[in-house]
């Protein structure tokens, strides 16, 4: 399995909002699991181009992304910005 326990607690405590890696409910730490999940879907489908379900679930894993991020964006800017900055994204 590509993403087991010890994959997601270090996600969760490398992404954590100042608490410990049990902080999983945090945006910070749901948009860093998003994203490592969308890096994988995505190699995935460059393989497998014609996988459908993979690619409809890879769209949803973006849109709670996205959702994500906008509900960031809009109650605290600046988790926002650094977020985006630490994961290298392009919003």
């Amino acid at each position: 399995m590509y993403l087991d326990q010890a994959k997601k607690a270090e996600i969760f405590e490398k992404f954590s909002k100042g608490q410990a890696a049990s902080d999983t409910g945090s945006a910070e730490s749901q948009i860093a699991l998003f994203s490592y999940r969308i890096s994988h879907l995505t190699e995935h489908l460059k393989k497998n181009h014609k996988d459908h379900v993979t690619a409809r679930s890879l769209t949803m894993l973006v849109g709670k992304r996205r959702k994500l991020l906008s509900y960031l964006k809009e109650r605290d800017i600046e988790r926002y910005r650094a977020i985006v900055k630490a994961l290298g994204l392009r919003r």
